[in-house]
């Protein structure tokens, strides 16, 4: 990839940043800034100092010796991203993000969510840092997520329902940059996923690569060697992409990112432009973007990062389905072998480590991260494990 597709953001054929006139301006200052404080020696410092002693990090990386004795296979880690504070991976973007947005002087800030994890984390970051904060979310993901719509509210966010199109994740995307475009002056567009026109995909894999610093040095203090897989869902993907950040030089060190399987959009997705980048899209037969569902509101999205398009692309990382019935398996096997409730997002990659384990000798070894925990989900869980035995 040469120099000057780097500083354009592209990633092979995917990425770049295709808007209006208007967003571009705001965007290349973003993208200066970005450049400018990203390895400043004080912001790191500030950076890390907020990880280690608001989010609490570094997290665990836990041997799950029950799963692992019950699955008779290879050894399984847990990347613990479900014990930081607000719980998910989300909080290391948001406070990355938030320390660029008060050196650039923002007023206000803005996000998306699908299951409320980012949507959390960003108003926890704005209450922290005293700024005024809306988050735009899907009229169908609210009453699905009602408890982490309680929980923004509770830290001063607004919380504003989307009832266009699916009134989801790509819904409340779509009218988190309408607002971006009327109010660039004072607004700070905090995105939560590595999708997007560039800087965000480079910003959020930036902010988030802490995942994998620490757990490629943990697996080598615990085992003296390099996983021999890293497995991670897939929605719009900044989890799977700070997993896979240090690994990627690593060709020996299998990277596996698990999607549901009516959004898989590595799998049946086509190259076009979404919400401003170039990416694989699930399109349907007139070339809109595809209707999607999962169980999981986190991964409910016709697009994906552009660096996991290219990673599929040149076949450094791999990308598998899982059925709704499979995560529903894994969510209720870890909670009753481990004594952890993950998120129904995380429970994908779970459920394929579930599937792999088994077909692995004893001395391999498979790096999960379980990038949030389970509470948001429990209500839901519960409903449809009624359901299920209704139907039964």
């Amino acid at each position: 990839m040469s120099r000057v597709e780097v500083e354009q953001g592209y990633f092979g054929q995917f990425g770049g940043s295709f808007v209006s006139p208007e967003l571009q301006e705001v965007l290349d200052r973003l993208a200066e800034q970005f450049e400018r404080y990203k390895d400043d020696p004080d912001f790191k410092e500030e950076y890390l100092y907020y990880l280690r002693e608001y989010v609490g990090r570094e997290t665990p990386l836990t041997y799950a010796r029950n799963l692992t004795e019950h699955l008779k296979g290879a050894k399984i880690y847990f990347k613990r991203e479900d014990l930081n504070h607000t719980g998910a991976h989300k909080i290391n973007n948001a406070i990355g993000q938030i320390l660029l947005a008060k050196r650039m002087g923002a007023k206000r800030v803005i996000a998306e969510t699908g299951a409320g994890q980012h949507g959390v984390a960003t108003a926890t970051a704005c209450a922290l840092f005293g700024m005024d904060c809306t988050i735009y979310m899907g009229a169908e993901d609210t009453k699905r997520q009602a408890l982490n719509v309680f929980r923004m509210e509770l830290l001063g966010a607004k919380v504003v329902p989307v009832s266009k199109g699916q009134g989801r994740l790509k819904d409340a995307v779509d009218e988190a940059l309408a607002d971006l475009v009327a109010n660039y002056e004072d607004t700070f567009y905090l995105l939560g996923s590595a999708v997007g026109p560039h800087p965000y995909p480079s910003m959020v894999k930036h902010f988030q690569s802490i995942i994998s610093e620490e757990s490629k040095r943990q697996i080598l203090e615990k085992e003296g060697r390099l996983p021999d897989a890293v497995i991670a869902c897939v929605g719009g993907g900044s989890n799977a992409i700070g997993a896979f950040a240090h690994y990627l030089e690593d060709e020996e060190v299998r990277l596996i990112g698990v999607e549901p399987d009516q959004a898989a959009t590595l799998t049946e997705g086509v190259p076009a432009v979404l919400h401003g980048f170039r990416s694989l899209v699930l399109l349907d037969e007139r070339g809109n973007p595809r209707p999607t569902y999962s169980i999981a509101a986190g991964l409910d999205y016709p697009g994906i990062g552009p660096e996991h398009s290219h990673l599929k692309e040149t076949g450094r990382a791999e990308y598998v389905t899982v059925t709704n019935e499979e995560v529903l398996e894994a969510f209720q096997l870890l909670a009753k072998t481990e004594g952890i409730l993950p998120a129904l997002e995380s429970a994908h990659a779970i459920a394929h480590a579930i599937r792999l384990a088994p077909t692995l000798g004893r001395d391999r070894i498979l790096l999960v991260n379980l990038s949030g925990r389970g509470d948001k989900d429990v209500e839901q869980v519960f409903q449809m494990l009624n359901e299920q035995g209704a139907d039964a």
